[in-house]
């Protein structure tokens, strides 16, 4: 089973940044953002490239799916 992992967490922390603040900065609720940050949703292709732009980093380098 393929499962996404993700860094959003680390640079919210890098970034001295609360879920609630990120949630605002992309459109999204707070409880999306939790429930990425823990695997259980995955995010649109708009979501996770809005949510790459405000850290300032690739799609990639925030998201990856491991078997």
């Amino acid at each position: 089973m393929t499962v996404m992992k993700t860094k959003i967490k680390e640079y919210r922390a890098k970034h001295n940044m609360k879920q609630d603040a990120l949630a605002e900065m992309v459109g999204a609720r707070r409880e999306t953002i939790i429930r990425i940050e823990k695997g259980q949703y995955n995010p649109s292709l708009k979501l996770a490239m809005d949510i790459a732009k405000v850290f300032g980093v690739t799609v990639e380098e925030l998201f990856s799916f491991e078997e």
